[in-house]
């Protein structure tokens, strides 16, 4: 190997292999710069762009300490947020370790129960899973877990970015805190990511406890791949996006994100219209059905799969030729996790195309390239307040233990901000009989086995919101699901079909008490809904997006129907957008600030103002009464703004009926505020154009 230090600093066995198994002449950057530090026993953050080793950097000194310190048992556990990561690791992991004669399983909510009573009677020492399932480990009657993680030594989370900006990684961290009290060791917290604005901190939060007692490093290294190809094209309509796509690049393998299930589903009807091989991916199609497609994608050739974000993630679908994404995500650090799906054999180059069917998104997408360009990342924030997550804690604990005290609940934790207000939480699930008391001991009440108590608990223990979707099949086959939304009296009636995995179904039953409905292929085009929300769009996509209309242009090549279209767009604009002033327009009925700030901005601003003075807001703009006086805007405090939320929003909020609901209510405006960029609003020149009708 070209750096000898380094790799020397690798168990022999596995220094070895790797030169004579794998052929590899040296080690990557991010590889060679993490043995140190991992091998030192140090909390760390491993960074490289996509396609960097990650996953080699954290593991090859992880089994070096394996073998030179002598861990036995169930030493570490391998935590990935997609359980089709996982599935994708395994061989890979399987061979690292079978060359020490170490072995490694997998445990998520699709692996049998005769797998799982192997590991059980024979763990082994590295164990790859999801937080989730850890937890369901944790509390199982049939699984002793003080005898099974009593050896653990290193907790590795990969795609960490993934988790750190919501719920789930609130979860994972407390999980990893009850995981720290089982082991006999302190447990190494190592995060693995390719794309992070603000890694130290992301650090921090990640290693909970260990960070007042453990050293640490962020170490981030890789040389930055090539420029990549940039194009974008306003193409005005799913079906023409299908007609560019079929036209282009034939014989290529080509990967198609989409922004929602329902344009993937439409998508790759029109494609599979047009004669292309086309696979569909997304979450819900059926395990079987999506396993078929990303593997018969990864075997093909000349062929598409059209994706939501559940490709995003590090899966592994074999060598890619395009990556195309219909209108635009929503982050600059989605963009660039799957531009780093391309470019990653010998001589290839990274490339985008954008394809824009409406002004909204070919505008979201330039602002996005706009961002990038400027070499800007969004900083990842765990959201505020995770206070149903102290809740669900503390019932999932209870049910761990079977019983529990008030201080020994503080203790399993060890001090983790999940549980910062975890005596007003516990205090309102005794009084509402979540939980029972019996002098010092509190166990499982019974509103906790009404709300939680089905299928073992196993709502308690998802930080996700499940729907009431409706299970597809043909005959057996499970085809996916869809959202109640969809079945129209048209889909009832067996008029309409509908759209799923790219094919459309007409329904011949539907099983209303088993939320199960029967259907044969069609050959007419369907349509597919799911519950879903527009989320709002951040304080500097929105301003980016005003820049573009004042005239900048992304660092891409456009094609001419997107430089006429945004000449359009401009041409429309040109009276709202300033680069110096808010404007302020005076209609009949209503002012309209054009504050260009997003909607959790204004919505922050707006409850800072008397409640009747707003009328709307959007991610552009915010609408006032007619009479509206802008002094008040100067002079609100945004401070302590908490954006109002309606208390049937709370439903949004996973294990909120464990909490006061005023509590609930008030997370989820304080999630919601942007008090930043509010603020922003308030400091921003405003001008005034004249009423218009």
């Amino acid at each position: 190997m070209s750096d000898q230090h380094a790799a020397a600093q690798l168990s022999s066995g596995l220094q070895y292999h790797v030169v004579n198994t794998l052929g590899w002449s040296s080690l990557r950057p991010l590889q060679e710069a993490a043995i140190s530090p991992v091998r030192a026993d140090k909390d760390c953050l491993l960074i490289a762009p996509t396609a960097g080793g990650k996953t080699e950097a954290a593991v090859f000194p992880v089994l070096s300490r394996m073998i030179d310190e002598g861990w036995s048992g169930l030493s570490v556990v391998y935590v990935a947020p997609l359980k089709a990561l996982l599935n994708n690791l395994l061989p890979r992991l399987e061979q690292y370790a079978g060359w020490l004669g170490r072995r490694v399983a997998l445990w998520h909510g699709d692996v049998g129960d005769s797998a799982r009573r192997a590991i059980l009677s024979d763990p082994p020492e590295i164990l790859l899973t999801t937080p989730e399932s850890l937890e369901a480990m944790l509390v199982s009657r049939r699984i002793d877990h003080r005898l099974l993680f009593r050896d653990i030594r290193a907790v590795v989370a990969d795609e960490i970015h993934a988790f750190a900006g919501s719920d789930r990684g609130w979860h994972l961290v407390a999980v990893l805190e009850r995981l720290q009290r089982l082991a006999n060791t302190p447990i190494q917290r190592i995060g693995l990511s390719a794309t992070l604005g603000n890694p130290e901190s992301v650090l921090q939060w990640f290693q909970g406890s260990n960070a007042a007692r453990r050293a640490s490093e962020v170490v981030s290294a890789g040389v930055p791949p090539a420029d990549p190809v940039i194009a974008l094209d306003y193409v005005g309509s799913v079906e023409n996006a299908a007609t560019v796509i079929s036209a282009l690049h034939p014989g290529e393998k080509r990967l198609v994100f989409c922004e929602s299930r329902s344009s993937a589903e439409e998508l790759a009807f029109a494609l599979r219209q047009r004669g292309v091989t086309t696979f569909v991916s997304h979450s819900s199609l059926s395990l079987d059905q999506r396993r078929q497609s990303e593997r018969a994608f990864a075997e093909a050739q000349n062929c598409v799969i059209v994706a939501t974000s559940t490709l995003e993630l590090g899966i592994d679908i074999g060598d890619l030729d395009r990556m195309i994404q219909l209108d635009s995500p929503r982050t600059v650090a989605s963009f660039l996790q799957r531009l780093g799906r391309t470019g990653r054999r010998p001589g290839a180059t990274r490339n985008a195309l954008f394809l824009s069917t409406d002004e909204e998104t070919l505008l979201s997408a330039a602002a996005l390239l706009s961002l990038w360009g400027r070499g800007f990342v969004e900083e990842i924030e765990p959201p505020p307040h995770p206070r149903h997550i102290t809740a669900q804690q503390v019932l999932a604990l209870t049910l761990q233990e079977g019983r529990i005290t008030r201080s020994a609940i503080k203790s399993w934790f060890s001090g983790s901000p999940v549980m910062a207000e975890s005596d007003v939480i516990l205090d309102y699930l005794i009084d509402e009989q979540f939980l029972a008391r019996d002098g010092d001991w509190y166990f499982l009440g019974p509103r906790a086995e009404q709300e939680f108590g089905g299928r073992h608990f196993m709502e308690l223990l998802s930080t996700f919101i499940t729907g009431l979707d409706f299970a597809v099949r043909e005959g057996t086959k499970e085809i996916g699901t869809v959202s109640a939304l969809s079945l129209t009296s048209s889909v009832k009636q067996g008029i309409q079909p509908l759209l799923l995995g790219g094919r459309s179904w007409l329904v011949s039953d539907i099983s209303w008490d088993r939320r199960v409905i029967q259907v044969s292929e069609d050959h007419s085009k369907g349509k597919t809904r799911w519950a879903s929300e527009s989320l709002p769009e951040s304080f500097d996509l929105v301003r980016a997006r005003r820049d573009v209309l004042l005239g900048a242009n992304p660092p891409a090549d456009l094609s001419r129907r997107a430089m006429n279209q945004l000449a359009k767009c401009r041409d429309e604009w040109a009276l709202l957008v300033d680069r110096e002033y808010s404007v302020v327009e005076r209609r009949q009925n209503d002012s309209v600030l054009w504050s260009f700030a997003g909607l959790r901005a204004h919505e922050t601003l707006s409850a800072a103002l008397p409640a009747t003075s707003v009328i709307s807001t959007t991610n552009d703009a915010m609408h006032f009464c007619p009479d509206f006086d802008f002094q008040l805007l100067d002079e609100a405090s945004v401070s302590g703004a908490v954006p109002r939320i309606s208390p049937e929003a709370v439903d949004g909020l996973k294990f909120s009926q464990a909490l006061p609901l005023a509590m609930a209510v008030t997370t989820l405006g304080e999630r919601f505020a942007d008090r930043a960029g509010a603020s922003e609003v308030q400091k921003q020149k405003r001008i005034v154009l004249s009423k218009s009708g």
